[in-house]
């Protein structure tokens, strides 16, 4: 059983004993009148061979008060593996009948909507999952059936339903009042997962804090218990407002965005299930543009970025003394988790945690390094507000395309 307490400055909603998934689900139907809910998976074609995405269709078969289902398919996808995407999820229906829209990114007619947009100076950025989860909260607006968007990943492990009910739940709940609600959960097998959240994200939050004194975004990011978790639900009037990554910095970037678009009284954080796995990416120690040493540099990044566009200076001596300040407390963060594996009779190597700290402390100077030579960086996703400004009918021609793009 989960603890009660609430700390930081954003609300937790606990796991407070079994959930009475009945329940949720049939007030989520109630609520679904004034609220509709859509589900957005951005997914990979190679997530439909692992062993997650068939049960995950299967489990959200079941769901019934969902309006609006869109599956983002990204990593250009041939026109093949889009076929076998949509006939995976053939078999879900949502409220009314309506059938899943699977979004082919690689598509002809999104391709030229995408060319467009660059022509117009607002990049879409590189493919991959900031974008896919772009064009499909897009869609989301262009078809106007939802008020509540709620986005996971595909390869979660041991998917249930009660995930998705208890994610929806805060921001379709019309007394709750929420606009933003991030999920967390527990990351245990027979050893501690989440190397990126316990020995980087929090490390260095905390060790800014030192370094920096009292900054509201650092209080803000803090106060998640699973900052870097890829789920979420949020209204469409923010969908509309936030400017998002297109790299590993997706969940920093989205966090960020709604602290700067919404009040922290409307933003909240809802415990999932109680445990939690999918899988894992490698260290990459010696490579950083793969596995976990590239999503550092780029959650790095987007924290730096963030940060100097408060008022916060990077510079050289800064960037030594944050770094310093970071790797002497991730180690103290080992002993802790060590102790802690120890307690619960759990597997440890205390070398392998070593040598990700190192990996990511060099990461991290590689993002603060990149960023005094280019404080601008990658340009984040233009939202959905300024493309509509510029280009006012490029929702529906969207919803156009990505229907034309199915009939392919």
């Amino acid at each position: 059983m989960s603890d009660f307490h609430q700390t930081g400055v954003i609300t937790a909603l606990h796991r407070l004993g079994p959930t009475e998934l009945d329940r949720l689900e049939g007030e989520l139907l109630q609520y679904s009148a004034e609220r509709p809910i859509a589900l957005v998976l951005p997914s990979l074609f190679s997530e439909i061979h692992g062993p997650a995405l068939k049960e995950i269709v299967e489990e959200i078969a079941r769901v019934g008060y969902l309006k609006q289902l869109v599956v983002s398919l990204s990593g250009s996808a041939a026109i093949d593996e889009f076929h076998q995407m949509k006939a995976l999820f053939q078999g879900v229906r949502c409220l009314g009948g309506g059938e899943a829209t699977v979004v082919w990114a690689d598509g002809p007619r999104v391709r030229g909507l995408l060319e467009q947009l660059r022509a117009e100076g607002l990049d879409p950025g590189a493919d991959g999952k900031g974008r896919a989860t772009w064009l499909a909260y897009g869609y989301v607006l262009a078809t106007q059936q939802a008020r509540v968007v709620a986005t996971h990943d595909c390869d979660i492990l041991g998917y249930s339903r009660e995930l998705l009910a208890r994610l929806c739940y805060p921001t379709a709940n019309p007394n709750m009042n929420y606009e933003f609600a991030k999920g967390y959960y527990g990351r245990v097998t027979d050893r501690l997962h989440g190397r990126v959240t316990r020995l980087f994200m929090m490390p260095l939050l905390r060790s800014m804090k030192v370094v920096l004194g009292p900054i509201p975004l650092l209080e803000y990011l803090e106060s998640f218990r699973y900052p870097l978790a890829g789920e979420c639900s949020m209204t469409t009037d923010l969908i509309r407002a936030n400017r998002i990554p297109a790299d590993w910095g997706l969940e920093v970037g989205v966090l960020a965005e709604v602290f700067r678009n919404s009040a922290l009284k409307r933003i909240c954080q809802v415990e999932l299930i109680e445990n939690y796995d999918h899988k894992h990416q490698d260290l990459s120690e010696d490579d950083a543009s793969a596995g976990l040493h590239r999503m550092v540099v780029d959650i790095a990044s987007s924290i730096i970025r963030n940060l100097a566009s408060y008022g916060v200076e990077f510079e050289a001596g800064f960037l030594n003394t944050m770094i310093a300040a970071y790797v002497r407390t991730a180690q103290d963060a080992i002993a802790s988790y060590s102790n802690d594996a120890k307690l619960n009779g759990l597997k440890f190597d205390r070398h392998a945690e070593e040598v990700a700290v190192e990996t990511f402390s060099s990461a991290l100077r590689r993002a603060g390094l990149n960023f005094v030579r280019d404080p601008m960086g990658a340009p984040q996703i233009p939202n959905w507000s300024r493309v509509i400004s510029a280009l006012p009918d490029f929702l529906e021609e969207l919803k156009d395309a990505v229907e034309r793009d199915a009939q392919e």
